[in-house]
């Protein structure tokens, strides 16, 4: 398996618990916008601790980025990532799956599970292939909103964020009436992400809204 050592350029908090990662970029490593790697940390007793990330910045950029979210309730990996400085090391591996994108559509999004959606929203951004895409993001608070501003940016009024928490007014999930509003009988496909009982769900409903299993597009 092919790993690489690189070094952190730079780590900022987008997010109160979500951390950017910017990291030297090995030369010749390439990559599809939606796609993964497992990361470790190049510290000893943890480089065989290996977790999946997904790459946040575009193939054609000199440098890789991931934007992980910071769990600090326990003493995992991720926690100890919120804690490296510039300068400090990841091991990075072999490219895979993850989401491909196929075509224009609805992307839904169930908090850090917007990871692969932007490196595909800025390679289609960059490509000027913004027009019909729409982003259904579901956090628990307006504070957990991933990268809110440059989202609004990319996506206009195409950008809306389902808030089950607000800090006023009722609270709302995505649910399958919710969904129906951007199910259309057309081509467009519909990405999921989130965690796994989120993924599971949101297919549920669509496929009950009559969307074709073959348009509906999850992590491989």
């Amino acid at each position: 398996m092919e790993k690489h050592i690189v070094k952190i350029r730079n780590a900022e908090f987008v997010t109160h618990n979500v951390r950017r990662f910017t990291l030297d970029k090995p030369e010749g490593y390439t990559f599809t916008s939606g796609q993964a790697t497992d990361v470790a940390i190049n510290q000893p007793g943890l480089e065989e601790e290996l977790r999946p990330f997904t790459f946040t910045c575009l193939n054609t950029d000199d440098h890789l980025e991931f934007t992980i979210k910071i769990y600090t309730d326990h003493n995992g990996v991720t926690n100890k990532l919120g804690k490296l400085n510039i300068g400090d090391e990841l091991i990075i591996h072999d490219t895979w799956g993850a989401i491909t994108y196929k075509g224009s559509g609805v992307f839904i999004a169930g908090g850090a599970g917007l990871t692969p959606f932007i490196s595909i929203l800025r390679q289609l951004k960059k490509d000027g292939d913004l027009d019909g895409q729409t982003l259904l993001f579901a956090n628990k608070t307006e504070d957990d909103i991933i990268i809110k501003d440059e989202l609004d940016q990319m996506l206009g009024d195409r950008h809306i964020d389902i808030i089950s928490n607000p800090k006023s007014g009722a609270g709302k999930r995505i649910d399958k009436n919710l969904l129906n509003q951007y199910v259309s009988g057309g081509d467009q496909y519909y990405y999921i992400c989130g965690p796994d009982q989120f993924v599971i769900d949101i297919k549920d409903d669509l496929l009950e809204l009559g969307v074709p299993d073959d348009k509906i597009v999850i992590e491989q």
